[in-house]
């Protein structure tokens, strides 16, 4: 009886968030098309937040989904440009994308690895403001990203 209960609220979950990720679509002006919607739901559904194109791919090919990469890069783009996601271009060449969420953050990108890590500092939001009125201007926006490398932890003896 139990297990009947969970199927139908598993059931009901995925279709809300179906409906939710068309309705998504629609508010940004793209028509609903599959893979849209595949690539909109990795996005959203991933425990990465940063995606190159080629991750996206990878995730469609372990899912048995036919769409190609050219097609990945083409909605991505257009994700792009109606707001649903922001391109970072860092230092490596390839463009990662990430669901705009409206929220502003900065990031660290680790040299070695390439993991990029998002933070938040009221205080370096401050002095980018203070620095643009010492010099008469008014700050609009910025992108802010710090390239570091790993702190080795052991010790000499």
């Amino acid at each position: 009886m139990f297990s009947h209960i969970v199927i139908i609220a598993a059931h009901h979950t995925c279709e809300n968030q179906f409906m939710q990720q068309r309705n998504e679509l629609r508010q940004a002006g793209l028509k609903v098309t599959l893979p849209r919607l595949k690539i909109l739901e990795i996005l959203e559904d991933s425990k990465l937040r940063h995606m190159s194109a080629e991750d996206i791919y990878k995730h469609l090919l372990d899912e048995d989904e036919d769409i190609g990469l050219a097609t990945v890069y083409r909605v991505l783009t257009q994700f792009e440009a109606a707001g649903l996601v922001t391109r970072h271009n860092f230092e490596g060449g390839h463009s990662i994308f990430e669901l705009d969420d409206g929220e502003h953050h900065d990031h660290m990108v680790e040299v070695e690895t390439g993991e990029v890590v998002e933070f938040i500092s009221a205080e370096i939001e401050r002095i980018q403001h203070e620095i643009a009125e010492k010099h008469g201007f008014e700050l609009l926006d910025h992108s802010l990203v710090l390239y570091v490398k790993a702190i080795d932890d052991k010790t000499e003896d």
